[in-house]
């Protein structure tokens, strides 16, 4: 996989100044979900102002870069055709298997975007609303079973021209499909989701972006465990979060779960700001935090374990049961 600092870079190019995973793994969705019918043709820093809406970053981010990052979306998700095949055991290296959540899933975050998560379920609450007239590139277009449905079972990306690519189904893999070539996607549309504006950061990107961005950025970079050493960047899951406010000039002060949950002034879960810190138990109701996760915005949060550094979403049974509470620390 790319290295995951593609938002930075294109930044740096273009000189810019809405449940049910484990925490270790997101797990496997629902049987049935994700595939297109096979007998379809083709399924000071507190004065900072910080937003956590997706029409609000829309306004702030520079629509050249959402564009090009679209485009860099689409011609990764081009370059797989002929080299992924449909199926459970997902596999994000060569030869790729996918199913259709986790196909969009790898090809965002390849290029940087993490959704933080696999699950059309999930992806369908994130970003903003958009009407199937007013599709855009980049968009998250979903499918139901049946006219009776309330849950999405499939979902692909609008790349334009009124085309998604998706992972269809066992027979077809990844394939690029008209929405008006079959009853399929005429009558089995449900809906469609803008996620690029409220995934990238603004511009000029915030403390909150920048804090994003660099613990996105350092994931495949440092060695999880108990010890916190920056300068053989190994960390505990606390001292990674202390490690990533240090390098943006705030000072924690504190690398256990059980202190940094002492700093810094309660928000509710209902007023979350990029940057917040979470505290998650070890079992639901608990009220004794057992980890710190950074919140990323869209209900995406970056959950730093001995295991290794995940991109999870609040919307998942796992971490809505789990979540004690939330501070705000600058």
């Amino acid at each position: 996989m790319k290295k995951q600092l593609g938002t930075i870079s294109l930044a740096l190019t273009l000189g810019i100044s809405s449940l049910g995973a484990a925490p270790s793994a997101l797990g496997a969705m629902p049987s049935g979900y994700g595939a297109a019918p096979s007998d379809q043709a083709t399924p000071s820093d507190h004065e900072e102002v910080r937003s956590d809406t997706a029409v609000a970053a829309s306004n702030q981010v520079n629509e050249e870069v959402e564009n090009a990052k679209a485009d860099e979306i689409i011609s990764f998700a081009k370059s797989l055709i002929g080299k992924a095949t449909y199926g459970s055991d997902y596999s994000y290296t060569y030869p790729y298997q996918f199913k259709c959540a986790s196909f969009i899933e790898f090809i965002f975050q390849s290029e940087g975007i993490h959704l933080g998560s696999r699950d059309e379920n999930y992806m369908v609450q994130q970003g903003e609303y958009v009407s199937r007239d007013q599709l855009e590139k980049g968009d998250l277009v979903f499918f139901k079973r049946s006219s009776s449905s309330t849950t999405p079972n499939h979902v692909g990306m609008y790349i334009g021209n009124n085309q998604i690519i998706h992972m269809a189904n066992e027979k077809l893999d990844i394939v690029i499909s008209d929405l008006d070539s079959t009853s399929y996607y005429k009558d089995n549309y449900m809906t469609a989701r803008r996620v690029l504006p409220s995934l990238l950061p603004s511009n000029p990107p915030t403390k909150a972006d920048n804090i994003i961005e660099n613990a996105y950025g350092l994931m495949d970079e440092v060695e999880m465990g108990r010890v916190n050493d920056e300068a053989s960047m190994k960390f505990s899951g606390g001292g990674y979060v202390n490690y990533i406010y240090k390098i943006n000039g705030i000072d924690l002060g504190a690398t256990s779960v059980k202190d940094l949950s002492e700093i810094g002034r309660t928000v509710s879960r209902d007023n979350l700001e990029k940057g917040d810190l979470i505290f998650i138990g070890s079992t639901p109701g608990s009220t004794t935090p057992s980890r710190v996760a950074i919140y990323a915005g869209d209900s995406r949060i970056i959950v730093p374990s001995s295991e290794g550094i995940s991109s999870r979403v609040l919307l998942s049974d796992y971490y809505s049961s789990h979540y004690i509470t939330a501070k705000r620390v600058f």
